[in-house]
């Protein structure tokens, strides 16, 4: 109220750190080039969060159901963008190693900097899954000095679904590896019966990984709706699929 002329001034101004988006190169430029610009940055991540192979698995999966819904139904990208949507919600779930990936994040530590001053300094509030497991029952706080650590547990990240992952064994870890598998399973099988008048249900399908959010027991939860609810979107994905073969059935001009 003071001076409204300065306040217009800091409004105006853009106080987000500007984001270093690194340029790709080698087989990750490959890969980029095959996907749309909204989908490059999921790939960016995918790759960060795991490797190469990993962000090519994307990449391929999406594509595939692309060219499907392209020659069923030429023009539409529904399925195809929820696909690319909610397969990569479903590959990046936010394990121990993730966690670790985002905590070392040089944008977050840019935007602390721009915000509170080069030398400011914060803590990470974490619960870990095994110490809770234990017994723990509050948040541990880790600092600058925790950096290495995480550093470690990152690189570790090469061993996510294998049997030396300590963190995979948590029944929540395996619910989620779980659910990609099943997620590609039931895309794959809705694409041979696709058609105008089953791609509506075949998108909201697709769209069903929104529905697993939250940690932990909250998550189970909602994976036990989301397991419902893809039930009962089969069935009626599984009779229009039937309607529109009896359609074009009928519509059919008689042998001679």
């Amino acid at each position: 109220m003071a001076d409204p002329e300065t306040l217009q001034a800091v409004l105006a101004q853009d106080d987000a750190p500007p984001a270093v988006m690194p340029t790709p190169s080698g087989d990750v430029g490959q890969l980029v080039a095959m996907v749309p610009a909204t989908d490059s940055s999921r790939l960016a991540d995918l790759v960060a969060y795991q490797d190469l192979a990993y962000g090519r698995e994307y990449v391929t999966f999406v594509e595939k159901v692309r060219t499907a819904e392209e020659a069923t139904v030429p023009g539409s990208t529904d399925l195809a963008e929820a696909v690319a949507t909610y397969l990569y919600k479903l590959m990046a779930y936010k394990d121990e190693y993730e966690v670790a990936r985002l905590i070392l994040d040089e944008t977050f530590d840019a935007s602390v900097r721009h915000e509170f001053g080069p030398d400011a300094a914060y803590q990470v509030k974490l619960h870990p899954p095994l110490l809770r497991a234990m017994g723990l029952e509050r948040k541990i706080s880790f600092g600058a000095k925790a950096r290495p650590m995480f550093r470690l547990l990152y690189a570790a990240r090469r061993l996510r679904g294998s049997r030396l992952d300590v963190f995979g064994y948590h029944p929540v870890r395996r619910m989620e590896r779980e659910l990609i598998v099943q997620y590609r399973r039931e895309v794959e099988e809705l694409l041979p019966r696709l058609s105008p008048l089953t791609l509506g249900s075949a998108a909201e399908i697709a769209s069903l990984p929104d529905m697993v959010r939250g940690y932990e027991q909250i998550k189970v939860q909602n994976v036990h709706r989301y397991r419902e609810e893809l039930t009962r979107l089969r069935d009626e994905f599984g009779e229009s699929h039937r309607l529109d073969t009896l359609d074009r059935t009928a519509s059919r001009p008689p042998d001679r």
